[in-house]
């Protein structure tokens, strides 16, 4: 008998993740026009760049959520930051890489140049 239950919960589990997986996907493309499987098969500046992409698109929902836009949509706000988690998460390594180096070279507003 513990045994139809554990796999009924597996299933419910599998279930829920697919369709997780479908908003996502279904957001990713309404949205930015981003395929979510071919985003997390690309390679780093690729990522970076779907990355970049997406925390725009984010931004975007979240101020026509402050200023209550009648196509506000809270599932497809949800729906985008899961999806930029989970690209996330895919290239962790990559990102946590570029946001050191980028932290440690100088910002440079041209005087230096401007004094010689």
């Amino acid at each position: 008998m513990n045994d139809i239950r554990a796999q009924a919960r597996s299933f419910g589990a599998q279930k829920s993740a697919e369709i997780e997986n479908a908003r996502q996907l279904a957001a990713l493309h309404l949205a930015c026009g981003i395929d979510l499987a071919a985003a997390l098969q690309a390679g780093p500046e690729l990522k970076l760049k779907f990355i970049r992409r997406i925390e725009r698109s984010i931004e975007r929902e979240r101020l026509k959520g402050f200023r209550r836009h009648w196509s506000y949509d809270l599932n497809r706000h949800i729906a985008l930051k899961q999806a930029l988690d989970r690209l996330i998460s895919s290239a962790e390594a990559i990102h946590s890489r570029f946001a050191s180096a980028a932290k440690r070279t100088p910002k440079q507003n041209g005087a230096r140049r401007r004094r010689r």
